[in-house]
């Protein structure tokens, strides 16, 4: 039997958790001077993978519930609301994102003011005399 595409990327990405979880599971019990059994590892890893599918899931309904096709912050904030620290956390780097996307857009103002009164000055240097 032949995986599809979709299967193969699942499986993948089930990997990539996998790893990632073995990788800061070994990292913390090696701080703490314990151990962690690979079924814990795999529990872990098999846990986070159902969670960012029903957050993905609930990502998608909340974008088709407001009749969008992109998925936007408030959705993000709308699917981590039960957990309170990630509603926090979010929150937070949503701010900090909306405050440096601010900053950016002053400076292409001011950048844009520079060049165009640059552009409406009188070139000087190009007049001939007699």
């Amino acid at each position: 039997m032949k995986m599809d595409d979709n299967d193969a990327q699942k499986q993948r990405l089930k990997a990539a958790i996998h790893y990632t979880v073995g990788y800061h599971c070994q990292h913390i019990a090696s701080d703490c001077e314990k151990q962690i059994t690979k079924q814990t590892i795999a529990a872990i890893a098999e846990t986070a993978f159902r969670q960012c599918d029903i957050f993905a899931k609930d990502l998608e309904a909340f974008a088709r519930h407001a009749k969008r096709h992109t998925v936007t912050v408030d959705d993000v904030k709308l699917t981590a609301r039960r957990t309170t620290a990630l509603a926090d956390y979010i929150q937070q780097k949503s701010e900090e994102l909306a405050l440096n996307n601010q900053e950016l857009k002053e400076k292409r103002k001011k950048t844009a003011a520079k060049r165009k009164s640059k552009d409406m000055e009188p070139e000087e240097d190009n007049e001939v005399e007699d």
